[in-house]
């Protein structure tokens, strides 16, 4: 299972939706790496473009609200954000930032509202345990009783469960259960009564007491000419299928001791987390910047620009999906450079420096969020096309147009296109990006927004916030 990925600015604006692209390019630069193959018509993804009817979506409130995570437990699908009502098929639901539905047709709208009094980032559940959820995210109450930002919710009433502490200093980005430990990360650097684990740490399921398991010492922010203030946080993280790994993104430069920038990865097979060896001079800045070097810092307002990591079904390789408008220190030359507004592939192995198979750039859009399955990476964010290393805010020579969405060959990084090869096979409303991107066994869920009123996924409307794409 994929983790969410949210389609956020780094500080809070609103509804902290995606950035825009249109900010002006800085100075210099090497040539980058070699460029994804060209993308002619390819054989189909492994989910229809054509998204099923009748799952739930956001009403129309007037304002814009976002799905920020969608995720499965038994037969129940389970959705959390910013928003204050659902609509299935004529009848609308009030639910304040947390719903749930079946997973199967006809997507039956659940009675379970737990009533969060702001944002909910995540959700995650205790192995096959689905009688209770984990919420994190930037709230102080849960169906009025008081929870900060930290709570576990029985999933048939809604109501708070008894004996777990629920207080978090600071906004929890995301929870992963993983071997009898729930991880939190984010922006906290206290929670629960222990500050002896800041930004990350492994909580007891049953009490929500820090239990030692994670022990990193994360510090760190980015530095460098002109850059903006960007404090220490976790952001995401997303579990192995053999869930012995577990990659993690935020803004820090110091991890266990060791340099880490962007992302890291973990160990949970020990006695205690620890951060293994890989990594990247193309995030981590180990063998130095531009010129000579690889173009590691993204543009100054988009320090932190790996948003969301995905593993192969196999766990050999690393999709990484990046915000980052371009290299600070690159100019609008061609061809692209660094990692920044790009879908890229790295290998999961060996446990050491590595650098990328593959990259796919938008062309100056970001990308939030990313999942694969044995035939296709599949990419959302607010983009406007794939292909596009020779273009920014422009099309460029071989850009081919990929909006919101887009399917890549998981060995070139090649787009998907239709059959005349005149466009990305996948597609939806751009709107501020899609979130979240959710494999399960029937097919890709895509966790979005409505903004504009924009509400498209594969070219029909309607499903705004969330869109099915069942297994072809």
């Amino acid at each position: 299972m994929r983790q969410r990925a949210r389609a956020q600015l780094w500080g809070k604006q609103g509804a902290r939706g995606a950035l825009i692209a249109g900010i002006v390019a800085g100075a210099c630069c090497l040539p980058g790496p070699a460029l994804a193959a060209p993308a002619g018509p390819a054989a189909a993804g492994a989910v229809s473009p054509a998204p099923a009817a009748g799952t739930p979506v956001l009403a129309s409130t007037g304002t814009t609200e976002q799905i920020r995570q969608l995720v499965q437990c038994g037969g129940t699908m389970y959705a959390v954000g910013t928003f204050t009502a659902i609509k299935h098929g004529s009848t609308s639901y009030t639910r304040d930032n947390a719903f749930s539905f079946s997973a199967t047709a006809p997507y039956k709208v659940t009675s379970w509202n737990p009533g969060v009094n702001g944002t909910v980032d995540t959700i995650a559940f205790n192995g096959g345990n689905c009688a209770d959820a984990y919420l994190g995210g930037h709230f102080s109450s849960v169906g009025g009783a008081p929870a900060k930002n930290i709570a576990e919710v029985d999933t048939a009433a809604g109501a708070l469960v008894p004996g777990f502490k629920d207080n978090a200093s600071g906004e929890v980005e995301t929870l992963v259960a993983a071997g009898g430990h729930l991880l939190a990360g984010g922006a906290f650097k206290g929670i629960n009564g222990s500050s002896a684990d800041p930004y990350l740490a492994s909580l007891s399921p049953a009490t929500g007491n820090d239990d030692g398991f994670v022990h990193l010492g994360i510090a760190g922010h980015y530095v460098y000419p002109g850059v903006k203030s960007n404090p220490t946080k976790v952001y995401n993280q997303q579990l192995s299928h053999k869930g012995t790994l577990d990659l993690v993104e935020g803004d820090f430069t110091t991890v266990g001791g060791l340099a880490r920038q962007q992302i890291f990865m973990l160990s949970l097979s020990g006695p205690a987390a620890t951060v293994t060896g890989w990594s990247s001079p193309e995030w981590d800045g180990s063998q130095g910047n531009l010129p000579g070097g690889y173009a590691y810092q993204c543009w100054r307002t988009q320090s932190f620009y790996l948003r969301a990591a995905a593993w192969s079904p196999d766990d050999s390789t690393v999709y990484l999906a990046a915000t980052g408008f371009q290299p600070w220190n690159w100019t609008s030359g061609s061809p692209r450079t660094g990692l920044c507004d790009s879908v890229s592939a790295f290998p999961a192995t060996p446990q050491a420096e590595v650098t990328q198979k593959w990259i796919n750039y938008t062309g100056c859009d970001s990308l939030y969020s990313v999942a694969a399955d044995n035939s296709t990476v599949y990419a959302g964010g607010h983009e406007r096309w794939a292909d596009n290393g020779n273009g920014c805010n422009t099309n460029g020579s071989g850009a081919i147009p990929a909006p919101g969405m887009g399917g890549f060959n998981p060995a070139t990084g090649a787009l998907i296109t239709n059959a005349a090869g005149t466009a990305g096979l996948y597609s939806r409303s751009r709107g501020r990006g899609a979130d979240d991107l959710l494999l399960t066994g029937a097919g890709l869920w895509v966790a979005s927004d409505n903004f504009g009123g924009n509400t498209s996924c594969g070219g029909v409307s309607g499903h705004a916030g969330i869109c099915f794409l069942p297994n072809s």
